[in-house]
């Protein structure tokens, strides 16, 4: 997907480690797998989209820690936060609203700091069993 094809979609961010922590499935013996099988399961979004958002999307999903290497995809756009994986959301949407107030984002986590943070920038919420396959 060209980049500024993209940035006329509506916008899906996933907090990656929460979604990936939400389920204890061993993620934390591979996060980097973990994080990768997250990341082929939301290539269906992108196109699909959720109910609450139809496709298609500009799917992204960030990451941070030991799941730093994982690469993109042409569906499904990979961050890997500097820091705090958390900064990095809230950056990405505060980009996204800027450059196109009227856009539809979506972030998808369960920290309740996070949902505050995205939500006081006009972007809604959902939990990770949104996106879990």
């Amino acid at each position: 997907m060209e980049e500024n094809e993209a940035e006329s979609l509506p916008l899906l961010v996933v907090d990656g480690a929460n979604v990936v922590g939400s389920v204890p499935d061993g993620w934390w013996r591979d996060r980097r797998g973990a994080a990768e099988r997250l990341r082929d399961a939301l290539v269906p979004l992108a196109a699909r989209g959720l109910p609450d958002l139809p496709g298609p999307l500009e799917v992204v999903l960030v990451v941070e820690g030991a799941a730093r290497g994982v690469t993109g995809l042409p569906e499904v756009r990979v961050v890997a936060a500097g820091g705090s994986g958390d900064d990095r959301i809230v950056e990405l949407v505060r980009e996204a609203r800027t450059e196109q107030p009227e856009r539809e984002c979506l972030v998808v986590t369960a920290d309740r700091e996070l949902r505050a943070r995205v939500g006081a920038l006009g972007a809604a919420v959902t939990g990770p069993r949104s996106v879990r396959p």
